[in-house]
């Protein structure tokens, strides 16, 4: 088999063994019970950090590949994107079924009183049909620009789930300001780009115009 084949199956491996490694650590710190005084809690946060941790990554992909001119690693934004759904997911189910315990009453309460319950409920809703659209059959059915506007609700997502986080935390913010740079300075890459592409084509129709 080619060498090139070989190298794309072990990078693909190895990413996935790393987008599943933080469920490793939970079950490992399961085991060695090291999951803190309130494992709940913990288990809760640290599956909400790193659904933020993914949407940051998945963010970084496309930015990274043009200034790195290394275009094979959008092939693998789809499969992190999903797996912050997945952590996502997962966080959300701690919060019903363990924390909560199917309390649909107070989980209610929640969503209304809480604000960054109501932020996080809001962004996950933003995601469900982000992730559906990711199926091959679906984006084609909605067509390349549509999929593509629809897919833009990360950029709404992302922030909110770091106001989701920030809110959450009664201390020390320096975590979720941090997270919040990062992203912002993710979406503020892809708006001057997105000014400096409008400009190239404004000045390319005049000059065209011009020569008409």
């Amino acid at each position: 088999m080619d060498v090139g084949v070989w190298r794309e199956r072990l990078l693909s491996l190895g990413i996935w063994l790393a987008c599943l490694s933080p469920l490793g650590f939970f079950v490992f710190a399961a085991v060695t019970d090291d999951l803190t005084a309130n494992p709940i809690q913990y288990v809760l946060r640290q599956l909400g950090l790193w659904a933020l941790r993914f949407l940051a990554i998945t963010l970084a992909i496309s930015p990274a590949a043009k200034l790195l001119r290394q275009p094979w690693l959008v092939r693998y934004r789809r499969r992190i994107g999903l797996f912050a759904f997945a952590y996502v997911c997962l966080h959300l189910t701690t919060y019903v079924a363990i924390d909560q315990a199917f309390d649909w009453p107070t989980i209610g309460k929640d969503i209304a009183k809480r604000p960054y319950i109501t932020i996080g409920m809001a962004a996950f809703a933003l995601l469900i049909p982000l992730a559906i659209t990711s199926a091959d059959k679906l984006r084609r059915k909605l067509g390349p620009r549509r999929w593509k506007r629809l897919h833009q609700l990360i950029y709404l997502i992302a922030p909110m789930a770091v106001v989701h986080y920030y809110l959450l935390v009664k201390a020390d913010h320096r975590p979720p300001l941090i997270y919040g740079a990062i992203i912002l300075a993710l979406l503020g890459y892809r708006l001057i780009r997105a000014m400096i592409e409008r400009a190239r084509k404004a000045r390319t129709a005049a000059a065209k115009a011009s020569f008409g």
